[in-house]
């Protein structure tokens, strides 16, 4: 039987973890600055003017080729009532899309996957409470024509690699699982054998064991643990998507459109006082060509379109005709991929980490450029889970929801002088030397001016001394107070492994062998995809 775990929830703003980009938080802040650079903020009302522009865009020719594809991946998937729904109401102008995207990582990587597409249902939601005449159903977006097998063949399980280790050419979801049942049988070990150990066992078996390739057992994993929620999983590597994406493939190939459109906006982020960071760079032309075992860029040189290490060459009209007749085989890169997601689906919002929104945000005048509508773009929801024995340890120890989040020495230093018996702050005796020195700046002045720069450099000289007085000892207090310390780095270790998030590392396998088939039910509970905070989550089993 499956129920909500007993849990205790807390916030914290996003700029407060350290852990988000200065980009991120201005945008959670809507700085004006940023605002060219995205078409609506992420909040309820704002999804009524979205609702509309994309209605305007969408064909309803376009929504019967995206139903029936669908239908056709989801032949040999035994999926809910609720997603079979959704996928037929695709059909109707009234239904749009809540989307997120992730690469096929062996076992879905690490827990944001679970976040982002818990964050889609929860906004399908509750846009379906606020715009009751329309419908709206949360979509994973399957990375299928990625080829970087290296960033997705592990995940991590109670501190140790589970990893695939194969040659890899081409897109990863094509990718035979021949060899995965070594990767089996060094779970299983790990794994055990209590009841929700052996669900681990079977759901992996499954997925891996009984699939040919990585899109398929990625499909199906994604459906076990989604399908209840009305998920709908799309692989965009399909002729009769990719066909309706032909005119925005000639024009990238001929006019080399979103190069010009990115560079332009990247000009302007520079130009900008914040200095944010440039999360991608376009090329010439932002496309792959995909054969089996084979996805490698498409250059134009000298007047001869080319695709990098193969002998294959075409002039222009030789590449229109390929175009036109295998557009399966044109895979758009990351300045791409986002056109064509938004072209083939009645897309409202792009839910992403971080990084994905960063990039987003240089899209803007591309996609203005094409007249194709810009999704309103949400962070994912990030989480740190805690167990109960967790939380209590923290509170012992006197460590509030934003002091985990400090840096293991900032961490260890304020905890050491909190709990220390002696004062090692030593801000009043550096006051007190300023104060000193004020006096003898004075003194300078009435007699040699020549004289201040002795005083200036006596004054540092000696607030460096102090300071470097207080750093022996606070460093003297922490080898004191060394059981205290190491209790401090042991639990938040155990909280933000490798120094990372929790979210970006840990496998969500670790929590399902703890709290079993309630995990994701109890996540779809707390999750708000709106509220703009970084959730710590306390579960008690």
């Amino acid at each position: 039987m499956i129920f909500k775990l007993s849990m205790q929830q807390n916030s914290i703003p996003f700029h407060k973890t350290g852990y988000f980009s200065s980009l991120i938080c201005d945008y959670l802040d809507e700085k004006s600055d940023l605002k060219p650079f995205y078409n609506r903020f992420p909040n309820i009302e704002n999804f009524k003017n979205q609702i509309e522009e994309k209605r305007l865009s969408v064909s309803s020719k376009s929504r019967t080729v995206l139903t029936k594809v669908l239908k056709n991946q989801y032949k040999n998937i035994k999926a809910s009532e609720l997603t079979l729904q959704n996928i037929e109401s695709l059909s109707s102008e009234n239904t749009f899309t809540i989307t997120t995207g992730h690469q096929l990582n062996l076992l879905t990587g690490p827990l944001y996957f679970l976040y982002k597409i818990v964050s889609a249902i929860n906004l399908s939601k509750e846009l379906k409470a606020k715009y009751t005449d329309c419908n709206f159903v949360p979509v994973y977006w399957m990375a299928s024509e990625d080829h970087d097998f290296e960033e997705i063949n592990y995940f991590n399980f109670k501190g140790k690699k589970i990893q695939w280790n194969k040659n890899s050419n081409g897109a990863v979801g094509e990718l035979s699982t021949d060899g995965l049942e070594a990767v089996f049988d060094l779970f299983s070990l790990e794994l055990g054998s209590t009841k929700n150990a052996e669900y681990l066992k079977e759901l992996f078996s499954k997925a891996y064991l009984e699939h040919t390739n990585l899109a398929d057992a990625t499909r199906f994993l994604s459906n076990e643990l989604f399908r209840d929620y009305g998920l709908v999983i799309i692989d965009a590597h399909d002729k009769d998507l990719k066909a309706q994406f032909i005119p925005f493939l000639e024009e990238e190939l001929t006019n080399q459109t979103s190069f010009q459109s990115v560079s332009e906006t990247n000009k302007k982020i520079n130009e900008l006082p914040q200095n944010y960071k440039l999360q991608v760079n376009p090329r010439n032309i932002n496309l792959f060509y995909l054969k089996e075992n084979l996805r490698e860029r498409i250059v134009f040189e000298d007047g001869v379109y080319g695709v990098v290490n193969t002998d294959i060459t075409w002039n222009k009209v030789e590449i229109l005709k390929e175009l036109s007749d295998f557009p399966e085989r044109f895979s758009p890169n990351v300045i791409m991929r986002p056109l064509l997601q938004e072209v083939i689906l009645p897309n409202l919002c792009y839910i992403g980490g971080g990084g994905e929104l960063a990039y987003w945000f240089q899209l803007k005048e591309y996609f203005d450029k094409v007249q194709v509508p810009f999704p309103i773009l949400l962070l994912r929801n990030s989480v740190l889970i805690q167990t109960e024995k967790q939380s209590e340890k923290l509170k012992r120890l006197h460590i509030s929801h934003e002091d985990i989040f400090l840096n293991q020495d900032e961490l260890v230093s304020k905890k050491v002088k909190e709990i220390s018996s002696i004062d090692i702050d030593f801000s009043t005796q550096k006051e007190y030397l300023v104060n000193q020195f004020q006096d003898l700046y004075k003194l300078a002045k009435q007699t040699d001016n020549s004289f201040l720069g002795a005083v200036k450099a006596q004054e540092v000289k000696q607030i460096k001394g102090l300071e470097n007085l207080e750093k022996r000892l606070l460093k003297a207090q922490k080898r004191k107070l060394d059981d205290e310390v190491s209790r401090i780095t042991i639990i938040q270790n155990e909280l933000f492994p490798n120094a990372s998030l929790q979210e970006r590392n840990t496998n969500f396998s670790e929590f399902f062998l703890e709290y079993g088939e309630n995990l994701i039910p109890t996540l779809v509970e707390c999750l708000e995809p709106l509220n703009s905070e970084f959730i710590v989550l306390t579960l008690k089993g």
